[in-house]
């Protein structure tokens, strides 16, 4: 178990992402909707090869600072959507197309959104 807190954790989820460039980050807070999870981290890469090197930073960065893993991952090969569910946390990493199709942030839009600059530092 990891000495971070979810909150914590979407954070440094949302740096790794911003280091690799990724576009329109957003944490959203679950937590007042969600039982499984308390935040989502969704990013977009602007093709597959970079979707497929946000997630590879995310991981190595949590991996090596934090001892934290993804208990489950989806969509690593074809690296249209990405999702790796850290349990506290989800990281979701789209194509833009991917992203505007399933618009997330739409289906979650009740959901609380955490400033970006507290989570870039």
């Amino acid at each position: 178990m990891s000495a971070l807190s979810s909150l914590e954790q979407a954070r440094r989820i949302a740096a790794a992402a911003a280091e690799k460039l990724a576009d329109d980050i957003v944490i959203l807070d679950m937590r007042p909707v969600c039982v499984y999870t308390d935040f989502f981290v969704l990013a977009t890469g602007r093709n597959a090869r970079q979707t497929k090197s946000i997630y590879d930073e995310v991981y190595a960065q949590l991996k090596a600072d934090a001892k934290l893993t993804p208990r489950a991952t989806d969509g690593v090969r074809e690296a249209e959507w990405i999702v790796a569910d850290y349990l506290d946390v989800v990281l979701h990493v789209f194509t833009p197309e991917t992203r505007a199709f399933y618009r997330l942030e739409d289906l979650w839009g009740d959901v609380p959104a955490v400033e970006l600059e507290a989570a870039a530092s």
